[in-house]
């Protein structure tokens, strides 16, 4: 499925693939982060050779988009809270900038952590 906004310049559509990429190194440079995981492969534990697998990109309407993240985190001191936040953060804003639509909810779903 495409994202589609209007600007001046004319309709810009976006794939979903396209923004997870996006979503997927934004969370990948995030300190405390190891990899993600698709929900899919949750229970089964495989850690995913496509990063973008572990980001699910949903549709609002009115330019709007809700981003679920499914992290392997990295037990280095810092809390769980504060490393969720600054992925939400970043995710929000390299979304945000290279989409120019916006996101309305970044969840992040830790799904193991690494010691």
């Amino acid at each position: 499925m495409k994202l589609t906004t209007f600007n001046s310049f004319g309709k810009i559509s976006i794939s979903e693939k396209a923004i997870s990429k996006v979503a997927a190194v934004s969370v990948l440079e995030c300190v405390g982060v190891v990899g993600l995981m698709s929900s899919r492969s949750f229970f089964k534990g495989n850690k995913l050779t496509t990063a973008h697998k572990g980001v699910v990109v949903t549709t609002l309407g009115n330019d709007n988009m809700k981003i679920d993240v499914y992290v392997i985190m990295r037990h280095c001191g810092v809390s769980a809270s504060a490393v969720s936040e600054s992925i939400r953060q970043s995710v929000k804003y390299s979304v945000e900038r290279f989409a120019g639509m916006l996101v309305k909810d970044v969840i992040v779903h830790i799904v193991d952590v690494r010691l």
